[in-house]
């Protein structure tokens, strides 16, 4: 799985910047908060949107402080302490690494009580591997997604680590178009129960990228 862009650090933190907008509302729809790209807009902007829960305008507004952090932390090497921070900042710090049981919806499959031993030498397979940093990122994101290290945001928190592996070796960011998220949802809920990721990894290689092939004088 080759890497679909190569551009510098500071290009792909150029992309990221100017997609953030997009990337959030993507992410808001795929946990289920049912949002327009202009709510969006005014929420990142700091203003109020009527009618809209407060515990949603809220998640929003902890996925900018997420990417806020991201970006400002960009050249940090992603490990379990790295995650466990983006999620805090994803749950307003109200949810705790390692849960325990845990239920998934859409499937009677469960996860296994997450060893943090055992975390660690995942991720230092995935991320150590000689991989493409588009193969790792994906991996890391899906082997988050169903490992369920907290009790909230798993997925968001997922998608934000791997995008830090993506800006930082300059290969695009990732996010889930709206148009793919029903099947996303569905080859994700199929990779938990049965732990072969090929179907989602190819959905997210073939259309969830974004990026710039800035041209070159």
């Amino acid at each position: 799985m080759e890497d679909k862009y190569k551009v510098t650090l500071e290009e792909n933190i150029f992309v990221a910047k100017r997609n953030i907008v997009d990337s959030i509302w993507k992410s808001a729809n795929l946990e289920g908060i049912a949002v327009t790209y202009p709510q969006i807009e005014t929420i990142f902007q700091g203003l109020g949107i009527q009618n809209m829960k407060v515990k949603d305008i809220n998640a929003i507004v902890n996925l900018k402080h997420s990417w806020e952090f991201i970006l400002e932390n960009i050249e940090y090497l992603v490990d379990l302490n790295y995650i466990c921070k983006i999620n805090q900042l994803i749950g307003e710090a109200n949810v705790n690494p390692f849960p325990g049981d845990v239920s998934m919806g859409g499937t009677d499959w469960k996860p296994e009580i997450p060893d943090k031993e055992k975390v660690n030498d995942s991720l230092n397979k995935i991320l150590e591997s000689g991989n493409s940093a588009t193969e790792k990122a994906i991996n890391l994101m899906l082997y988050l997604m169903r490992s369920q290290l907290f009790y909230d945001g798993s997925k968001r928190t997922s998608m934000m680590a791997a995008n830090q592996v993506m800006i930082q070796n300059g290969a695009g960011i990732i996010s889930v178009p709206i148009k793919y998220q029903e099947k996303f949802l569905e080859l994700l809920v199929k990779f938990y129960e049965t732990n072969n990721m090929d179907e989602i990894r190819e959905l997210i290689y073939n259309h969830c990228i974004d990026g710039i092939n800035f041209k070159r004088e």
